[in-house]
């Protein structure tokens, strides 16, 4: 989950991104699961190839409390919204494999979150074929033990396996159920559609079997499925927006300006066409999408520089743009005629397995990338009303810019997608009143931060090592801990508009003060199948066509030593004590139901205040609510609570969060359990993480 470093802010978002998700039938996958926290060693074949000498991937040494109250906070919403499937990661945590780590997939996610979906490696994260099946993992993906190998740690080892003990029947059925129930609760059953297209090739015509060459005919039907899709892509590109810096209301703009300019490449096409780069493997052009696996083909990208063009021609205005970042004469030529100047200027990052300009998934720096930051200085130098916009996909220094007075507008615009450029005129021209916050802070320096990245391998040539020091004081509540003032801080954005606080009122809810632990055991482990142990039952059926690479569950003989056709991952000597038991095991306290114990979403306390729009102008204000657990390892404030609110000129709405008991509770290694201290804890309503007006203690 890259949506946030605040748990919270993720929790709320993966909840209802997998709602939206599931309601279109559609198995939704949260992931990484867990502490997939960069790109750098995530595999080792992948950190050899870029020169690296380890053996293992890294490994991501978390604490108990930290896993709890930071990494694994999000994935107990994400589970409590009822995810059909969870993908675990590359990296080890506590050296151990995330697929094979029966700690996380058995013992946290399993039974203290009480996941009912399957859990699905990430494409080559399996290492192993029996110890991955007893540690959790219900679905190996691609398949095999490295892209077209035709050789698999499962399908024919995983029959053996089963044949000869070493995984238990029951183990298998609770593989099947678990998959087969995600594809019941979206609907499945009664919505099947075939498929019409393939995802290694755009082509209308070819291989069904891509990489083997079988089975030519159609494969791309090429359907149409965007519907509305443009109009709610650049509803959300511009209502993510978030207005940083306005000097004496330079913006919104009127289109009627006597000159406007516009620089930077980041505001042009990619010379290569929107999908000219592989899997977005580049950085050429505006920044509409990150680069990686995950990613889609543009139908289209709306550039910066097409829409504000249209946006000054429609007013029979003067335009010109220069989109080449290095031409300093003439983008000197041209801020020196400019009434306003709008600089785009952007930092990528993607996945590791694709390097762009030396970054190798993750970014090097926290620098504008293709000269950006000189690009700025050199218009900003001429122009006294210079406009930055930035594309990025996280941080970045900002450096002297928001005080610099020639500099009267920053917005962040994040990675907007197709209508990037629409989106974010939107915003410049006034028809969208800009009311998003900042997900993270800017702060001054790299190093303000309070931690980085391991860029070079360590404890060579093993499993580089990554200790999380720094606990659950990351972003805004290291910056806080230290007293380190940020330039723009988490929860941060302006509008056209204003709003006031007051009236902060919280309320007791009457629930239950007393949280009961869960107590009791599972039942014992069903198991559904009446197999056999004859291996000549699960030979090829006869007169089968196979297709070649293809991974198959059936053996080739009744030798089970020589039967699989491939390696033989299936070493009973992976296996840990008691791994086989399927007898009932105690419930864990913390457990009971999906995303948890439920007493730990019990609403113990209301909390309302009113927000009053003091501006001439409607606008839509994130009110936010932060709390202060009070112990002496506690954040000074944490995220617990905001909500979106339109508010016309000189009305008021008033903002409502529950506190839950989580919320308020920290967790205790000892009991494995959440408890609540006896420090005071304090609520605090504001309009970001360092403006809060409204205060009081929760009594």
């Amino acid at each position: 989950m890259a949506l946030s470093p605040d748990p919270v802010l993720t929790g709320v978002q993966i909840a209802q991104t997998i709602q939206g998700i599931q309601s279109s039938g559609v198995i939704a996958c949260a992931k990484h699961f867990i502490g997939n926290e960069q790109e750098h060693f995530r595999q080792q074949p992948e950190a050899v190839g870029y020169g690296y000498d380890i053996d293992e991937a890294v490994s991501s040494n978390i604490d108990d409390a930290t896993m709890h109250e930071l990494y694994l906070w999000p994935f107990a919403d994400a589970v409590r919204a009822g995810v059909g499937s969870v993908m675990c990661s590359y990296n080890q945590i506590n050296n151990s494999y995330a697929c094979q780590n029966s700690h996380m997939l058995n013992y946290l996610l399993k039974a203290e979150l009480n996941f009912q979906g399957f859990v699905m490696s990430d494409w080559q994260a399996q290492h192993a074929g029996v110890s991955t099946a007893l540690a959790g993992l219900d679905m190996t993906m691609p398949g095999d033990t490295l892209f077209d190998t035709g050789e698999s740690y499962w399908g024919a080892n995983l029959t053996i396996a089963i044949l000869n003990g070493t995984v238990p029947m029951w183990r298998l059925d609770d593989m099947a159920t678990r998959i087969i129930a995600a594809w019941y609760y979206v609907g499945r059953d009664n919505a099947s559609i075939p498929i019409n297209f393939d995802s290694w090739t755009t082509d209308t015509f070819g291989y069904e079997h891509f990489f083997v060459g079988e089975g030519y005919g159609l494969i791309n039907e090429h359907v149409d499925v965007r519907a509305e899709h443009a109009d709610l892509i650049r509803q959300v590109g511009s209502a993510s927006t978030v207005l940083l810096k306005n000097t004496n209301k330079a913006l919104p703009l009127t289109g009627k300006e006597k000159f406007t300019a516009v620089f930077g490449s980041d505001a042009g096409e990619n010379p290569y066409g929107p999908n000219g780069c592989p899997d977005r493997g580049c950085d050429n052009g505006t920044l509409g999408m990150a680069w990686g696996s995950g990613s889609a083909n543009f139908p289209y990208l709306v550039t910066p520089d097409t829409a504000i063009q249209n946006e000054v021609l429609s007013s029979n205005g003067v335009y010109q743009s220069i989109t080449d970042d290095y031409a300093a004469m003439q983008i000197a030529a041209l801020a020196s005629q400019a009434s306003v100047a709008i600089v785009f200027v952007n930092a990528d990052s993607g996945e590791g397995y694709i390097n762009v300009d030396g970054n190798e998934g993750d970014r090097n720096n926290l620098t504008f990338w293709k000269g950006g930051d000189t690009l700025v200085q050199n218009v900003s130098a001429i122009c006294n009303n210079t406009m930055l916009v930035i594309h990025s996909t996280g941080p970045v220094l900002l450096g002297n810019y928001s005080d610099n007075p020639n500099i009267t507008a920053i917005l962040w615009a994040g990675i907007p997608g197709e209508q990037s450029g629409n989106s974010i005129a939107d915003v410049l021209y006034g028809r969208v009143n800009p009311g998003a916050k900042l997900p993270f802070t800017l702060a001054r320096t790299r190093q303000d931060y309070g931690t980085d990245l391991l860029y070079k391998a360590n404890n060579g040539p093993g499993a580089p090592q990554v200790a999380f020091t720094e606990g659950i004081f990351i972003d805004y509540r290291s910056l806080d801990q230290r007293n380190i003032t940020p330039v723009y801080e988490f929860g941060y954005g302006l509008s056209y508009t204003t709003f006031a606080y007051s009236n902060l009122q919280i309320t007791l809810t009457g629930a239950n003060s007393f949280y009961t632990p869960t107590t009791g055991s599972t039942p014992t482990a069903p198991m559904y199948t009446n197999s056999s142990t004859d291996a000549s039952q699960y030979l090829f059926p006869a007169n089968m066509t196979r297709v070649a690479a293809y991974i198959y569950p059936y053996l080739n003989g009744t030798d089970l030593t020589k039967s699989s056709g491939t390696p033989n991952y299936g070493d009973d000597s992976f296996v840990p004590a008691n791994a086989l038991d399927g007898s009932p095991q105690p419930l864990l306290p913390a457990a009971g139901a999906p995303g948890g114990n439920p007493g730990l979403y019990d609403v113990l306390y209301q909390v309302r205040a009113t927000i009053t729009n003091s501006g001439s102008v409607a606008g839509e204000e994130v009110a936010q609510l932060y709390l202060s657990l009070g112990g002496p390892y506690d954040p000074p404030k944490v995220l617990r609570g905001f909500e979106r609110l339109s508010i016309q000129s000189g009305q008021s709405t008033t903002f409502e969060a529950d506190i839950t008991r989580r919320d308020v509770s920290n967790w205790d290694t000892v009991s494995q359990n959440w408890v609540m201290s006896n420090y005071t804890k304090t609520a605090y309503v504001g309009t970001s993480s360092r403006k809060l007006p409204l205060s009081a203690p929760l009594a």
